[in-house]
């Protein structure tokens, strides 16, 4: 019995002598897209987010926007959080010797830190400035922000009250379209800023 046991044990492979199938270079940078496609709700400052989430019910009129006014008030609420999206990605933060994280804005020239309470040496301010980087992430998480907007449904229902088949098609691909693509820029050209609204540095 034990004998007729081990010869079944013998015929079965080990998994040790398993050769996993090997990734195509294709494959390899698809399963990578989609990890930053997933992370990216965390490229985006949450405070823009939030606050966009908060006032566009107030602004639209839960979506029904009567008045011309609503328009205008989404209008000022949608160029509010963009700009802000895209001026917090030239934010950054540092660690004091104490461990507590002070915040900062990108220059031409270096960090300038917001609280004033620190300052740093020309050679440390100078490997925050401003990069060419800094623009291209600025610009891609407008778009993304512009995406997230038209997810919001009170926002489209002020804007687009009555569409057609085409239309509500075109606002559910667009979206996934602008999100896979960033997702793309993103994982090509990532970003090494902690500022506002992003996670901190463990430095």
């Amino acid at each position: 019995m034990e004998m007729a046991i081990s010869t079944q044990e013998s015929q079965v492979p080990l998994l040790q002598n398993l050769q996993m199938p090997t990734k195509t270079p294709m494959q390899r940078a698809i399963r990578k897209t989609f990890k930053g496609t997933n992370r990216l709700a965390n490229l985006l400052p949450t405070g823009s987010v939030l606050v966009f989430q908060f006032l566009s019910p107030i602004a639209t009129n839960q979506g029904q926007c009567n008045a011309i006014e609503n328009q205008y008030m989404a209008l000022a609420l949608l160029a509010f959080c963009a700009l802000t999206c895209f001026l917090l990605c030239f934010t950054d933060s540092i660690r004091d010797e104490r461990g507590k994280v002070h915040h900062g804005l990108a220059t031409f020239r270096g960090l300038w830190v917001i609280d004033g309470l620190i300052k740093l040496p020309p050679e440390a301010a100078a490997k925050y400035r401003v990069r060419p980087v800094d623009f291209f992430h600025g610009i891609v998480s407008t778009f993304v922000f512009a995406a997230v907007a038209l997810f919001n449904e009170n926002m489209v229902k002020c804007f687009f009250p009555h569409p057609t088949e085409e239309d509500k098609k075109f606002l559910e691909t667009l979206p996934v379209v602008v999100g896979v693509v960033s997702g793309l820029l993103f994982v090509a050209f990532p970003s090494k800023r902690h500022g506002i609204g992003f996670p901190l540095s463990r430095h």
